[in-house]
């Protein structure tokens, strides 16, 4: 009996010799990863996220993103400092002076490298003009 049970267990062990083997080299990825999750919250972030997309960039723009194209060709414009999207701010646009925050974050990973970043603005007409149409959080 005890031989038997070797013998059925070498058996079924004799196809998996060859699994064991060193495995051939895969060719690298022909782009860096780019996929991100955009978010907008209330609050100053510690509230339950109102509306987010994810977007991908590479090899295509795609994603939940409304205009991925528009989206990664802004990201691409900030060469994954996202700080820069706060740069140009509409300064004909007036905002009212009331404190009702908002948080835009965007977590992921951005040409093959991590990214985490997260903005505060005072309210959403503040978030909106300093963002001036900027495509990345126009959802």
């Amino acid at each position: 009996m005890r031989h038997r049970i070797a013998a059925v267990t070498a058996a079924a062990l004799l196809p998996l010799a060859g699994a064991t083997g060193i495995a051939e080299a895969q060719p690298a990825s022909l782009y860096a990863p780019s996929a991100v999750v955009l978010a907008v919250a209330p609050g100053d972030g510690d509230a339950a996220v109102s509306r987010a997309v994810a977007l991908s960039c590479a090899p295509a723009a795609q994603g939940t993103h409304p205009d991925p194209q528009a989206a990664c060709a802004a990201l691409a414009a900030t060469g994954g400092s996202l700080n820069q999207l706060l740069a140009a701010p509409d300064r004909n646009r007036a905002c009212p002076m009331h404190y009702d925050p908002v948080t835009v974050t965007a977590d992921g990973v951005w040409k093959g490298s991590r990214i985490a970043w997260k903005h505060t603005f005072a309210n959403a007409c503040t978030m909106s003009a300093t963002l001036n149409g900027n495509a990345t959080f126009a959802f």
